[in-house]
């Protein structure tokens, strides 16, 4: 499952631009007042202008090569800090998951995550650079019916519950390494922080073997 894209609210569209470009080196491919549109490898990221709620905080995930984590902490702590874990360390093992992930946060406060799966053979010869990035692989939905959501979307969508990760009344993943929704309970805290999972406006594009479907949570 691929998400295509994902489109976000920003309170601060002008610093949110100047994030991705500026920090994250990401160019746009759609820049106007009230949005930006970036491309992240096969995916697209896009922020719209929303004055009606207060501090939209979301949390996404990038893949990156697998062979790339450590060149990827190297180049991020030099842009931006890197979140702590306990024992003071960076990087997250998800031995489930078959994969390791860093985390970091954009001028928004979203939580962003680089994570390398071993289970794809997405080797690269490169240097690390955003460049490298292949695509948006999670989003996460926070909602206070785990289980119901989840069994509407594989009704309405035929989206697979993630093989690595059992179904949980507080938490679920659908799709599979290439691109996962991360069904989050309303209040349980966004690894690896403080914050708690809320619901903001977002629409996800989403492309599998049934095609090409829009999803606005």
């Amino acid at each position: 499952m691929k998400l295509q894209e994902i489109k976000l609210s920003t309170n601060d569209i002008n610093a949110t631009a100047s994030f991705y470009k500026e920090v994250l080196q990401l160019e746009p491919i759609f820049n106007e007042d009230y949005s930006i549109s970036i491309e992240v490898g096969r995916s697209i990221l896009t922020f719209v202008q929303n004055d009606d709620i207060e501090t939209p905080v979301y949390h996404f995930a990038f893949n990156i090569p697998q062979n790339q984590l450590e060149q990827a902490i190297e180049w991020t702590k030099g842009r931006v800090a890197l979140l702590n874990l306990p024992e003071n360390k960076v990087i997250a093992d998800f031995e489930n998951w078959n994969a390791k992930a860093i985390y970091f946060l954009d001028n928004n406060g979203n939580i962003l995550e680089f994570i390398a799966r071993y289970d794809l053979w997405n080797k690269s010869d490169q240097v690390f650079s955003t460049q490298a990035i292949e695509c948006i692989s999670e989003i996460g939905v926070a909602t206070d019916q785990v289980i119901e959501l989840t069994d509407q979307l594989i009704a309405a969508y035929g989206l697979p519950v993630f093989a690595k990760q059992p179904r949980d009344e507080k938490f679920t993943a659908l799709g599979d390494d290439q691109g996962l929704l991360i069904l989050a309970e309303f209040g349980r805290n966004w690894f690896p922080t403080q914050i708690p999972a809320d619901s903001f406006p977002m629409e996800i594009v989403i492309d599998d073997k049934y095609g090409k479907k829009v999803l606005s949570l």
